[in-house]
């Protein structure tokens, strides 16, 4: 069994059927995926479409794109049922659509919410580290997971000696990047996550096609050959991790 601990397949303008989506899914061993929320519409679709679907869970959270918008309802949110993280939230200095303070404000604000009420993290972060570590120190207690992971050796020793779970996704499959292959191989696999960011990062040899829930299994095959070990083995690490983080 897999899991998919990251797509985006509530979006209404996901370009699969969504229950043609599932269907393969379930073909390919995935047994739960969690659809996480970008902005409030997104966050309130990923609810909705978790309540229709046994596998499907949800994370609420405001992207750092979508910061300088408004945030107040996903406080409202977060006791809904089959609510297991918030998410995906953090720092993104790549883009500048939103003001880097404004940034922080929103971080800050949600991960106190997620400390309020015990829920770890889907944290997203992109040439900000500077900015996140001081930040994530000032609290205690932080469960998560770095989603899409791609930075230094030394930002994942940093997330290691944390306790975060590091999320690797399609990226890891087709990156040219020797530092970036090395680095993958030093994650331990007790603090595996695998994900999809569907519909985004389709992996090797997808690529080209819209990514899917499905092809979570494609990166976990990956993970098994770089690693030399059998994607049995990847899978049932990978699906004890998950379901340790996020209560599954």
């Amino acid at each position: 069994m897999l899991v998919d601990t990251h797509c985006h397949i509530q979006e209404a303008d996901y370009p699969l059927d969504p229950l043609e989506t599932l269907a393969r899914a379930r073909a390919a061993g995935v047994s739960q995926m969690i659809c996480v929320g970008t902005s409030e519409d997104s966050s309130r679709r990923c609810i909705e479409f978790a309540a229709k679907h046994p596998e499907v869970f949800a994370s609420i959270g405001i992207h750092p794109h979508e910061t300088s918008e408004g945030y107040d309802m996903i406080g409202e949110w977060v006791s809904r049922p089959k609510l297991v993280a918030i998410g995906e939230i953090g720092l993104d200095y790549f883009y500048t659509h939103s003001p880097r303070e404004t940034q922080l404000q929103a971080l800050q604000w949600q991960m106190e919410l997620a400390i309020t009420h015990n829920l770890p993290i889907i944290f997203h972060v992109r040439e900000a580290f500077a900015d996140f570590w001081p930040l994530f120190d000032s609290f205690t207690g932080i469960r998560g997971v770095l989603h899409s992971f791609t930075d230094t050796q030394a930002n994942l020793d940093k997330a290691l000696t944390r306790g975060l779970f590091i999320g690797v996704n399609g990226i890891s499959t087709f990156t040219k990047d020797e530092a970036q292959k090395a680095m993958f191989q030093q994650i331990p696999l007790e603090r595996l996550l695998l994900e999809t960011d569907a519909p985004f990062l389709t992996p090797v040899p997808l690529r080209g096609k819209v990514n899917e829930p499905a092809f979570v299994k494609n990166v976990a095959q990956h993970h098994a050959e770089i690693r030399h070990l059998p994607l049995s083995m990847i899978a049932d690490a990978t699906t004890t991790n998950a379901r340790a983080l996020f209560a599954l």
